[in-house]
């Protein structure tokens, strides 16, 4: 069987090493903007939360869950977090319309004390990533759940728009009032919350859609059409209703979906029969060509020659929208399909090289868990320093102003404040710039003025507000120069405000200097001399270090000086211990 190009045979080329893979000639630099998200899966509590909340204790457990794998994943220079917000007829935030998910609390409709969506937004935003709403759309519930699901149940509220496929409830398409009902559970989460996008899950006909019990509604809506055609336009109508109702309200909401990994069959290869287009009636290249969605995250869980083509096909039909492909990371599991690390790498390389729009992970618990390595991989060779998301310029093209004002202070012997005004850009109609949405980023390099180009001198991403504190130890011993720039919701960027023309051009020859350290930001780093940790005084018994992984390092009984000069560089959590089992984060240190 042929090979799509000379270059695509590097891919098959044995990998021995992470470091191997590294110094591959075609490896391709990170860039300053790439989509870098990871599907958080709420279903089960298979990511998260793995405890339940029924007591002030549980919640701040479930909370203290989430705020550790939103850390992990920033610390990976993870930009974008794809949380499932709706899973099967059952929701994660107080609704009017759906009850609450058993993953919560471990029963249907129970409240837990707090709104989930909300916390994970604030705590997303807080570490200056996007959050965007994960809506299952379709699929409704395994028939041994509806029991369970109490009055508010969609089998209590809209029966007549469901129907039954195999061992499962489904929405059917092509009734009018599926896009009403759709429609609603979108408005909600638009109008109550911040979410930078909405992310559509199986918008589409479910796997074996020929048996699929639609009949009756074809006979009264298909108008004429071939029943291939009415299902694929059943769903590009609620695509393309949902996107325009969403952009009507805020524009610079990102509507996105995770369409079937392969398109069509291609000129170079065939899908064999399990496609988007043709068996559950996706046409995804479709709403990118409508621009009825700004991207796609396609599953593409696949290796080999069922990848490589298809990705080609997605970059192909993208019409300037963006696709970033989504990445199985599950089958490297040895109890899933044990795939070698090397299948995820060339993948990734080939993706960035070939220019897609980033890449996505399917799911967040196989890389936090550092599946084969994956998670030191990508935060110490493919992701070496932070990115932002791309511009959605055909949102709004027009960047905001230059912050101004831009000075710094001296906290104490080590801490410096940055500030800045904020930006005075004002809402003018449906494209507006309000300034609460607007954020800032701030850049640090060797050389003045600062080259806001370099993905390389992005230390700190999407600032809600505007002042940085960072540790002046480094700048004094590296000369670094600083800068700062707003930016708009869609992802437009400022020109730089660059601090200070007194600040000089480090004469040490670039190729000599050290390598620019991540500067903390609103979260501070634990002081130490990089032997010994000193820890603040508290009423515990024992302190416990685990890496951002989660991975368990050291721990002893609690003394305010722990030794630390045993640990490899790296970024570790320190947190208390009690014999009864209650722990609590104390904070994070850098070597």
């Amino acid at each position: 069987m042929k090979r799509i190009a000379l270059y695509l045979t590097l891919l098959f080329l044995p990998l021995s090493s992470l470091q191997l893979a590294a110094q591959l000639p075609w490896q391709a630099e990170s860039p300053k903007r790439e989509l870098r998200a990871v599907w958080v899966t709420t279903l089960s509590g298979l990511d998260w939360p793995r405890t339940r909340a029924t007591s002030p204790a549980g919640i701040e457990r479930q909370k203290e869950e989430l705020r550790t794998l939103l850390d992990q994943l920033k610390a990976a220079h993870i930009n974008t977090v794809l949380l499932q917000t709706r899973i099967r007829g059952s929701v994660i935030y107080p609704s009017d319309i759906e009850p609450w998910d058993v993953c919560l609390t471990g029963q249907f409709d129970r409240n837990p004390g707090y709104d989930p969506l909300q916390f994970a937004i604030e705590e997303t935003h807080r570490r200056g990533m996007d959050l965007h709403a994960w809506i299952v759309t379709i699929p409704a519930f395994k028939t041994e759940a509806a029991r369970k699901m109490g009055r508010r149940s969609l089998l209590k509220t809209h029966p007549n728009l469901l129907h039954k496929h195999n061992d499962q409830y489904y929405l059917d398409p092509g009734l009018p009032g599926t896009a009403d009902y759709l429609s609603s559970l979108i408005r909600e989460v638009v109008n109550r919350y911040d979410v930078d996008g909405i992310h559509f899950d199986y918008i589409r006909y479910p796997e074996n859609a020929t048996t699929f019990p639609d009949d009756k509604t074809f006979r009264t809506h298909g108008k004429g059409k071939a029943k291939p055609t009415w299902r694929r336009d059943n769903i590009t109508h609620i695509v393309r209703r949902l996107y325009r109702e969403v952009k009507a309200v805020k524009p610079w909401v990102v509507m996105s979906c995770s369409p079937v990994g392969k398109y069509r069959d291609t000129r170079r290869y065939s899908s064999r029969g399990w496609n988007s287009f043709d068996a559950v009636y996706q046409d995804a290249q479709g709403w990118l060509r409508e621009g009825i969605q700004d991207a796609l995250f396609p599953m593409m869980y696949f290796t080999g020659d069922h990848f490589y083509p298809f990705a080609v096909d997605w970059q192909e039909g993208c019409y300037g929208r963006y696709v970033a492909p989504g990445l199985g990371i599950y089958f490297l599991h040895p109890q899933e399909k044990d795939w070698a690390l090397s299948v995820i790498t060339r993948e990734l390389h080939y993706l960035r090289r070939n220019g897609l729009s980033g890449q996505a992970y399917f799911r967040s618990k196989f890389l936090t868990d550092n599946t084969k390595g994956l998670y030191d991989y990508l935060q110490q060779t493919f992701y070496p320093h932070p990115a932002l998301p791309p511009a959605y310029t055909w949102l709004d093209p027009t960047p905001p102003s230059t912050p101004e004002g831009f000075t710094e202070t001296a906290i104490d012997d080590q801490l410096t404040e940055l500030r800045w005004h904020p930006s005075t850009d004002r809402a003018t109609g449906s494209q507006a710039k309000a300034t609460a949405n607007v954020r800032y980023n701030v850049y640090a390099s060797y050389d003045y003025p600062v080259d806001i180009t370099k993905g390389e001198n992005l230390i700190a991403t999407a600032l809600a507000e505007p002042r940085y504190i960072y540790n002046r130890r480094y700048p004094e011993q590296y000369g670094l120069n600083l800068a700062v720039t707003a930016m708009d919701r869609c992802g437009n960027e400022s020109e730089p405000a660059q601090l200070g023309k007194e600040r000089q051009t480090a004469t040490q020859p670039a190729a000599e200097r050290p390598r620019l350290r991540p500067l903390p930001g609103e979260e501070h780093y634990m002081p130490h001399d990089g032997h010994t940790l000193s820890l603040p005084d508290l009423e515990t018994e024992y302190y416990l270090i685990t890496d951002l992984t989660g991975r368990y390092v050291t721990s002893g009984t609690y003394r305010r000086q722990v030794d630390i000069t045993r640990l490899c560089p790296g970024v570790y959590t320190v947190r208390t211990l009690q014999k009864r089992g209650v722990s609590r984060r104390i904070g994070d240190f850098k070597i």
